[in-house]
């Protein structure tokens, strides 16, 4: 076993989380006025309409089928009677759907941050940094979707990636598995791993407050003080306490 291969799949997963969490924490503390997208809708919303959410809903799937495919083993779905091909066509399919979506999505909000004169002001080089390891990660996991659809052993990331991704949780990382991953599989692996050390420190932090509540909440009623059965007219001079 390679020096390079442990410290790439034994111990920079860990660095890693140690900075997400530390980081997101400090951030909270020390920077709770800065935890925001700094919304730019006022400035223009025809493309945010477009871009924002083929990017959000995209990468909800995306992220559903990272779930799936690294926590699920194998043998579980062998043994539902899914067979090997025909998982890979399902995730062809939606995980590739799913990525373009998203693909096209941060394209949009992209350029549409570069062409819209305040938005464009408004971009700091932590935006710019976060914009191309995010493109970069969606560029490769869509690379890495079509490699895992062809087929074949050396391109099956459930022998490799996922059971290295499993190996973390216990504290065992199987650095043979990931060593013996693909090289596509290897790079995105590492580009994501950059993209969660960097998550505390740019806007992306927003997405651990996510105002899921919002979709469960009551309805707001409003009621007129000036109409209405219970309204009187107004009367000229002091009110009585």
């Amino acid at each position: 076993m390679s020096w390079p291969g442990v410290l790439l799949w034994g111990v920079l997963p860990y660095v890693m989380v140690v900075v997400l969490v530390s980081g997101t924490i400090w951030r909270y503390r020390y920077d709770k006025f800065g935890w925001t997208t700094r919304s730019s809708e006022l400035h223009e919303s025809r493309l945010l309409r477009i871009g924002s959410p083929l990017f959000h809903f995209g990468l909800l799937v995306v992220i559903i089928g990272h779930v799936i495919g690294l926590i699920i083993p194998k043998s579980w779905t062998d043994a539902a009677g899914l067979s090997q091909q025909a998982y890979h066509v399902q995730a062809l399919l939606l995980g590739g759907i799913a990525g373009f979506c998203t693909l096209v999505g941060i394209g949009i909000l992209i350029y549409r941050r570069r062409t819209t004169g305040p938005v464009f002001m408004a971009t700091t080089r932590n935006d710019k940094l976060m914009y191309v390891v995010l493109v970069a990660a969606i560029v490769a996991g869509l690379a890495t979707t079509l490699l895992g659809a062809a087929g074949g052993e050396q391109h099956n990331y459930r022998l490799s990636v996922a059971p290295w991704f499993r190996s973390l949780f216990v504290l065992q990382p199987d650095v043979a598995a990931m060593s013996a991953a693909g090289p596509a599989f290897q790079l995105h692996t590492l580009i994501g791993m950059l993209l969660f050390t960097i998550w505390p420190f740019t806007r992306l932090v927003h997405a651990f407050t996510a105002p899921v509540g919002y979709l469960f909440r009551p309805y707001i009623v409003y009621r007129s003080r000036q109409r209405g059965p219970a309204a009187r007219p107004a009367r000229r001079g002091w009110e009585r306490i």
